[in-house]
């Protein structure tokens, strides 16, 4: 049986978050999502898209979509679904979490690696990530969970972009570049957006498409003016300890050193690296090898050939914490032909 997908909206308090999930819930997609709150109640979601139903753990939204409270361990809560998915008493396609608002998604990444019941009925579709325009720049100065949410998403939808102006929103997604420049970057309006911004974004899949580009900048920001309201930065300088850095190459990988240095870096820096993915030109080999990674768990497959007259070349993105890039680009060097 294929794999549930699984799509993870996060995002930092008052972004949007539920307003999306509320519209994705009443949206005629034809879809039956099944949608984990994790630790909220049922009176986020629109008590008029509610359902009566006997289940008390258990919430039918009026489109078929249903959804479950979890006030407690996400893993008893997926096998729940699983269980009753198996046995008939619930039929859904795909699953939502929406996580709270200071959610670090890294350990909730890492569950769906690491518990094999887990990891044997689902598959990480992609991280959506919610960031409000209008206090993004200090959400993003003072709280690393912030900063994490940006780092670890697939996409990022901006929110509130109506009350910012057209030169702020430019900063704020230079910014949420540096961190991570694998994302794609959209607006939302009132959690308005296509189904599949959000949905099917095959984030987590091993595949042969990377594009990322990072600002020509260093990787500091000036800043000038104020960002938000309640917010008087001033001319503020924004060291982002969560950023990102590409390494490309047209010589092949030695496959041996290339392993050894990725697993001494693993076991070093392993809590510090969010998120990390690549695609490797290795010597002796015909065919592309991929390989993505969260944290100290990494897995990698081959997958096509290399086109006649493609240009052979290894791209790598790294997003971490405090990450030491001149390291990381020394040792990879130092494992090419």
């Amino acid at each position: 049986m294929a794999l549930i997908p699984v799509t993870i909206i996060t995002g930092f308090l008052g972004a949007g978050k539920t307003t999306l999930l509320n519209r994705i819930l009443t949206d005629n997609h034809q879809q039956k999502i099944a949608v984990i709150e994790n630790e909220f109640g049922p009176e986020n979601i629109d008590s008029s898209i509610l359902v009566e139903t006997r289940a008390e753990e258990i919430i039918e939204m009026s489109n078929g979509c249903i959804c479950c409270t979890v006030r407690g361990d996400l893993v008893i809560a997926l096998n729940s679904l699983t269980e009753k998915r198996d046995t008939g008493t619930l039929d859904f396609d795909r699953v939502i979490i929406e996580t709270t608002g200071l959610a670090d998604p890294g350990p909730l990444v890492q569950t769906f690696f690491m518990d094999p019941d887990v990891s044997r009925a689902y598959l990480i579709d992609g991280i959506v990530t919610l960031v409000d325009a209008v206090h993004a720049m200090q959400q993003l100065d003072e709280f690393e969970e912030a900063r994490r949410q940006a780092g670890f998403a697939d996409r990022i939808l901006l929110s509130k972009t109506d009350l910012v102006s057209a030169d702020e929103i430019d900063i704020l997604i230079a910014r949420l570049h540096r961190i991570n420049p694998q994302a794609t970057i959209d607006r939302v309006d009132f959690g308005c957006i296509a189904l599949d911004k959000v949905l099917g974004l095959k984030g987590f899949h091993l595949n042969s498409r990377l594009d990322v580009t990072i600002p020509i900048a260093d990787h500091s920001h000036h800043h000038e003016g104020p960002c938000g309201p309640d917010c008087h930065h001033g001319h503020a300088r924004h060291l982002d300890d969560i950023r990102a850095f590409v390494f490309r190459s047209e010589r092949p990988f030695n496959p041996d050193m290339l392993n050894h240095f990725l697993s001494k870096m693993l076991q070093a820096y392993g809590s510090q690296m969010m998120r990390y993915k690549g695609i490797l030109y290795m010597e002796n080999a015909d065919s592309k090898v991929v390989f993505q990674g969260v944290h100290q768990l990494m897995g990698s497959d081959i997958v096509e050939k290399w086109a006649d007259g493609e240009t052979r070349q290894s791209t790598m993105v790294f997003i971490g914490k405090d990450l030491p890039e001149s390291a990381f680009r020394e040792g990879l060097t130092g494992c090419l032909i």
